[in-house]
This record gives structure tokens, C-alpha cells and sequence, in this order.
């Protein structure tokens, strides 16, 4: 009986009303960043909350090769970019030396706000000749401590760089510059019938420089691919002041060595990029929603299995949570309700298809989860009726790290696994903490990236010990990885070994050595220090 109304209500709800959806998703808070208000008020209310830890100099010390800061170079700054664009305002300092994490703190005294390549250039080349270590940042909207200074490295912000340069209909190439706000061009091609193959729920106030230069992955990525695949080319400023021209538009180029590769991914510590060419997909205009519950993980992975082989090309995202994610969205998220009647489901699934056919990809849906309902794969489900409902259905999942914030201290794990044994690590992690913590997983099921999050209400060394390097060393049995797509940043930089081989990452070094000799682009970040040695 249960089952016969579960597959009604799936049936009633696709046929009641049209399904058809433009993609709805505004700016909630995802994995990937953030759209809180920083104001000074909101900071407090936030800082006061959460217990407050700052790791940022736990286990390095500042480079003594580095230069300290001072009037001339201050007044030098002045010269280039004017002195409105010298920022030296305590509270606006405040923000930009924290991360949004509140785990991150460094103590810059200065930010800098260029607004051409050439401005970049000649900023990157004083700082060099000084040895001044520099911190690139966008939104500032990691999750790593990548886009903060650990000490006190000049803050170097691109956001004034915001310009839609060129774009091609007929290729769907779009060239902006890196400080572009990920939901303004995302604007921009909607009224130009396109869409950016990637979607963060952050794009409210993440910047598309910072998503190139650190890889971000998001919802679309199952459909679409990384940006390794979509971006065609990119414009970036060496250490010493270089402008790198690599901004091609084409999509078969293969002349020599594809060095933009080197870019995307390196949290700018090989360079700061100022430009993108990205291949964007056209918009399509069947977009449809289901919100389904699984009983157990096997299930979730064989609905994944079936989903790719039944719905094929009009797949565009699969995301799952489970039961702890689900009642922490609900109850710390205001008007968040759960789509389906009350019942205990042990996991959630959403499946999203984008098509050109109305018709023909609505029906391909319905058929595939009744089928998948029959085979006990789904225990309930609804299909969005309208934008704001499948709104709402994501609102629970991209809320999810939201409501993490709002119930306490939080550690976070971004985690490549695969699909079959993902989920065994959050079982690991409960049986290990107890009731000390609160251990949930959610994530992007469709591409193996497990997000596990551990809640509790201060941090607290004796539970993170219990953590790490547990996490690291069952995701390097696993071979997976330990950033799967929010980077290394500070937090990660150390633990690298657990996901590449000692060979790979002294190449790595001495490619940082070979472009940044002086050591000044996002120092104490990405590669372990102990590596990285500077004379």
C-alpha cells in the first residue's frame, strides 16, 4: 500500500502540473562558499556563536625571507592603483584576513584592489623585487584557508576586475575577467539563451577566477565535466610580473605543452588569473526535479547505476544525503520543510534532468521511477511541480552547510571515493566518535565526492585527534583523495602525501620553484613547506 501511493504521488505531481522548471537554484549556502552577509554585525553574531579557532600559524613559521611592509611600499601601491584602491581600513581588513570558516585568521595590513591585467602585473612585479608575499583572493569563499593570509601577506583582490569581454553565440564561448561573480554571468547567458557549466550554491558571491584556480566542481559536474574540460583558455600574471597570454578561444589546440592546466587547480600559487574563456552549454528548456527517499546506500548506488544507463543524456545532476543531513537542514534552516510525509527514510536522492524535449524527457523520467519504485529501489518520491518548489528541494540540499554552521563547531571533509565503500567511512567515523559528535555525509553521489562533516558543539582536540589522520589514512587505502574539490589550501597542504606519491609532489615543487622562485604567491599553501625551500 505504501508503495502504491508513494508511486500516485510521483504520477500526480508530474501530471498535475507542468514540471518544467527554469534552473531555480538562487544563493544559498553550498560546500564550495558562501553567501552570508559579512557585514560587522553578522561577523559578530557568527564569532560569538561558534567558538573560535585559529589555526593559522599551528604549525608553520613565517618565512624569514619575506620582506615586512612598509610607507614606501605603501606609497609605491598608491602610484599604481590610486589611493582609493589601497585599502588599509581596519574593519575592512578584518574580513579579508578571515576565512568564512572562522578557523583562518592572518593579520595583512594591506589590500590591494587592481583593476587591469597591468595593474596585476605591476603590483606582482614590486612585490617580487621585494619579497613580498602576496594572498590572491576572490570571494574569499573557500572552505581551506587558501584565499587568507597566514601571516601577514598583502591581500591581493581581483573583484574590481569584473568585465564581460566577448561573446560567441554561435560557439558559446564567453571571455570575462576573473573577477566576474559567478551568478552574474550566469545572468548574463540566460538572457543570451545560455548557461555556465558550472553551478555553485554560492554563486552569489564566489568569483569565477577563484573557481578556475581552484578547480571547483559543484552540481553540474556529472553532466558537463570539471573545468579542465570547459575552459578553453586563460590569462594569468607570473610572480614577476609576466602576463601569460594563453586566452584562446578554440576548442582543438594542440600546440605544444597545455599550460593552463598548470593554472587551473593551483589556488594561485603559480600565478594570479585575470582572465577566462570558458565553453558554455546552450539552455535547455525541459528542466525537471525529483526529491526521492532510499532505504538503505546499496540502493542509492544501484539508482545511480540505473539513472546513468536509463536516463543517458538528459542527466544533469544526482546528489544524496542522508537522514542526519536532512533533520539538521530542517531544523536549523527557516522554512525549510521536508517534501515528503513523515516517515523514517535512512537517505534522500535528487535527481535533476535538463532536456530540449518537454514531453519525451518528463515522460523518460516518470518511466524510470516507477520502474525504480517496482524494484524497491525508491521507497517515496515527488516530482517539482514548479520553480519554487524544486527551489525548495535544493534549498535542502546546497542548506545543508548552513545549518552545519548554525548548530556548532564543524569539521569538514572533502573526499573523492569510491561510490561502493563512500558511505562506509561516515559509519566508521559515527562507531569511532559515538555520541561525542554528530557525523553526517551527503555530496555529489553521481561523481564520488563525499562531503563528511562532523558537528559538535565547540571544537574540541580530543575529537579532531580522533579524526585525523583516521579520515586521510582510510581515504589512502581507499586510493582516493583528500580533496576532491575545495582544495588544499592551509588546511590540506601538509597531507597531500595521502593522495600523491612523494616523486609527484617534488615535480610539483620544483614547477612552484620554476615560476615563483621567490616563494611570494600564496606562501605556506598548497605544496608542504618543508619542500618548498627558498634561498
Amino acid at each position: 500500500m505504501q508503495k502504491w501511493r508513494a508511486t500516485r504521488r510521483l504520477l500526480l505531481n508530474s501530471y498535475s502540473s507542468k514540471s518544467r522548471f527554469d534552473h531555480p537554484r538562487s544563493n544559498p549556502i553550498s560546500d564550495h562558499s558562501t553567501t552570508i552577509s559579512r557585514s560587522s554585525s553578522g561577523f559578530e553574531s557568527w564569532t560569538s556563536r561558534i567558538h573560535y579557532r585559529h589555526l593559522a600559524t599551528a604549525t608553520i613559521q613565517r618565512n624569514p625571507a619575506f620582506s615586512t611592509l612598509n610607507s614606501d611600499d605603501i606609497n609605491h601601491f598608491k602610484g599604481i592603483l590610486g589611493d582609493k584602491n589601497v585599502i588599509e581600513d581596519e574593519d575592512t581588513l578584518l574580513f579579508a584576513n578571515t576565512d568564512w570558516m572562522r578557523k583562518y585568521k592572518g593579520s595583512s595590513k594591506l589590500l590591494l584592489q587592481p583593476r587591469t591585467t597591468q595593474e596585476v602585473s605591476e603590483v606582482l612585479k614590486y612585490c617580487n623585487s621585494r619579497r613580498l608575499a602576496v594572498v590572491p583572493q576572490g570571494g574569499n569563499t573557500g572552505l581551506v584557508g587558501g584565499s587568507v593570509p597566514v601571516f601577514d601577506e598583502v591581500i591581493i583582490n581581483v573583484g574590481s576586475m569584473k568585465q564581460v569581454i566577448s561573446f560567441d553565440k554561435v560557439s558559446g564561448v564567453l571571455v570575462c575577467e576573473a573577477g566576474c561573480i559567478l551568478e552574474n554571468l550566469v545572468c548574463f547567458l540566460d538572457n543570451q539563451g545560455f548557461i555556465m557549466p558550472l553551478d555553485l550554491g554560492a554563486k552569489g558571491s564566489c568569483q569565477i577566477g577563484g573557481n578556475v584556480s581552484t578547480n571547483a566542481g559543484g552540481l553540474r559536474l556529472v553532466r558537463y565535466g570539471s573545468l579542465h574540460g570547459t575552459v578553453l583558455g586563460i590569462e594569468a600574471v607570473l610572480a614577476n610580473g609576466d602576463v601569460l597570454d594563453m586566452l584562446g578561444t578554440l576548442r582543438k589546440d594542440n600546440t605544444g605543452y597545455d599550460l593552463k592546466h598548470l593554472f587551473i587547480g593551483s589556488e594561485g600559487s603559480l600565478g594570479i588569473v585575470t582572465k577566462v574563456s570558458i565553453l558554455t552549454p546552450p539552455k535547455l528548456s525541459s528542466v525537471n526535479l525529483a526529491f526521492l527517499a532510499c532505504k538503505d546506500y546499496s540502493s542509492c548506488q544501484k539508482l545511480l547505476f540505473e539513472a546513468k544507463r536509463r536516463l543517458g543524456e538528459i542527466l544533469s545532476a544526482f546528489e544524496f544525503l542522508d537522514n542526519e543531513s536532512l533533520n539538521l537542514a530542517l531544523n536549523h534552516l527557516e522554512g525549510v520543510r521536508n517534501p515528503l510525509p513523515p516517515a523514517m527514510h535512512n537517505f534522500y536522492v535528487l535527481i535533476e534532468t535538463t532536456g530540449s524535449d518537454e514531453s519525451y524527457d518528463k515522460e523518460k523520467l516518470e518511466a524510470f521511477l516507477l520502474r525504480s519504485m517496482e524494484d524497491g529501489l525508491i521507497s517515496d518520491g515527488v516530482i517539482a511541480q514548479d520553480i519554487n518548489q524544486a527551489s525548495s528541494f535544493w534549498r535542502i540540499r546546497e542548506g545543508v552547510p548552513e545549518a552545519l554552521m548554525k548548530a556548532g563547531a564543524v569539521y569538514k571533509y572533502d573526499l573523492s571515493l569510491p561510490v561502493e565503500t563512500m558511505y562506509n567511512l561516515v559509519e566508521e567515523m559515527r562507531t569511532i566518535l559515538g555520541n561525542s559528535a554528530k557525523v553526517i555525509g551527503y555530496g555529489h553521489l553521481g561523481d564520488g565526492n563525499l562531503h563528511l562533516n562532523i558537528s559538535t558543539p565547540q571544537y574540541d582536540d580530543v575529537i579532531l585527534a580522533q579524526i585525523e589522520p583516521f579520515v586521510y589514512e582510510w581515504t589512502s587505502k581507499q586510493r582516493g583523495s583528500i580533496s576532491a574539490e575545495h582544495g588544499l589550501g592551509l588546511m590540506k597542504a601538509n597531507k597531500i602525501f595521502y593522495s600523491k606519491s612523494h616523486e609527484t609532489v617534488q615535480l610539483m615543487a620544483s614547477i612552484k620553484k620554476l615560476m615563483d622562485p621567490n616563494g611570494i604567491l600564496n606562501p605556506y599553501k598548497v605544496l608542504p613547506y618543508s619542500i618548498v625551500s627558498y634561498s
